[in-house]
């Protein structure tokens, strides 16, 4: 097969990881070559993939019917895992990806990948961004927008706003990881009367606090209590409006529901590897008539998918990362590596080696600076 070789990081097994030569198609008529400067770590999908312990890999995935246990196991090895990258533009066949800019794309920890704008999203990262905020602007920020978005159809409709399910509501966050932090941040551009953040770890909720967010400890599962007191609105009438689930912890999600008030929403980006079993469906999710959304980047909400294409999710990241992009550079991206670092730390990760886990680590290539 011709082509040009790259190295990509990939999954050679459970808990095996390595940097081997990968196979990119040459850039043909309206294509372009990009190189890859930086590359983000989304240390929940990433590690549950090393471990194995992703359903695909567990027990099969049938695209057709989408259901799990009745097709084939995913195999290995799984290349080019991860969906963070910013890379410059090297060459280029087409008026739509000048040489020498700096885009934003999902293709996993790779050298380099032949980038074709018909087919894929490529976001250009602008001047007056850090580059490699860029990171977030192809996956990680559309993650916590679509967020918002399925908050906003849930209890306005589809074709309500991106910030209608936030404006003037009381948010509760759970989780202080990356997808947490994004995602409350929007919550406060975007007008939230008031946003807290549950999260366990005194070390995130410190940078919550860094990030001016209000954090509550959630250790023992008591978040919820605080914020049934806190955000009063009547007799019987107590708790937040809507949850951004962000743990992919069932004991997370039972916290979501008992702080919701009545006929609240709890939008879930979480991905629960375990099951949910400490959710008991008989107690407040039933007496109280709540909600529970799922949220992720394969779709948006029904009705709105012609407005929101990946490239408008990445817009209003954008907003956000220039009003807060300097805090976040400071406090979320903890650790910076060279490439060649990334599988060991991969395996580190998964194997739980690391005394303090980085939030947010990136992958240094070429010429990044």
């Amino acid at each position: 097969m011709t082509g040009r070789t790259v190295r990509s990081i990939a999954v050679l097994g459970p808990g095996r990881t390595a940097v081997i030569d990968d196979t990119e198609p040459e850039p043909g008529p309206g294509q372009a070559w990009v190189s890859t400067e930086w590359s983000g770590i989304s240390a929940g999908t990433e590690v549950a993939l090393v471990r194995g312990t992703d359903p695909q890999h567990r027990v099969g995935w049938d695209p057709d019917l989408r259901a799990f246990g009745v097709g084939p196991l995913a195999g290995y090895p799984k290349r080019g895992i991860g969906y963070m990258e910013v890379g410059r533009v090297t060459e280029s066949r087409t008026a739509a990806l000048a040489v020498g800019s700096l885009v934003a794309m999902a293709y996993g920890h790779r050298t380099g990948t032949c980038a074709d704008p018909a087919r894929t999203t490529v976001i250009p990262v602008p001047d007056d961004l850090d580059p490699l905020l860029g990171i977030y602007l192809a996956q990680m920020g559309p993650i916590c927008v679509n967020g918002l978005l399925h908050a906003a159809a849930a209890l306005e409709g589809p074709r309500a706003a991106v910030d209608a399910g936030v404006r003037d509501r009381h948010v509760l966050v759970m989780g202080a990881g990356v997808i947490g932090l994004l995602s409350a941040l929007l919550a406060v551009r975007h007008g939230a009367a008031s946003v807290c953040v549950a999260e366990p770890s005194a070390q995130r909720r410190a940078v919550a606090g860094a990030l001016g967010l209000d954090a509550v400890d959630d250790a023992d599962g008591s978040a919820w209590l605080t914020v049934k007191q806190r955000w009063r609105h009547g007799p019987g009438d107590a708790g937040a409006d809507v949850v951004l689930q962000c743990r992919g912890h069932d004991a997370a999600l039972a916290t979501a529901l008992r702080s919701l008030r009545p006929q609240g929403v709890v939008v879930d980006l979480g991905f629960y590897q375990d099951g949910a079993g400490a959710v008991r469906l008989g107690e407040e999710f039933h007496h109280n008539g709540l909600a529970v959304v799922c949220a992720q980047i394969g779709r948006v909400p029904r009705g709105m998918g012609a407005d929101w294409t990946r490239s408008a999710l990445a817009a209003v990241t954008l907003d956000l990362l220039r009003e807060r992009g300097g805090d976040v550079r400071t406090h979320l991206v903890t650790t910076v590596v060279p490439f060649e670092d990334g599988p060991r730390l991969l395996t580190d990760l998964a194997g739980r080696r690391l005394a303090s886990p980085p939030l947010q680590a990136v992958l240094r290539l070429g010429g990044a600076s």
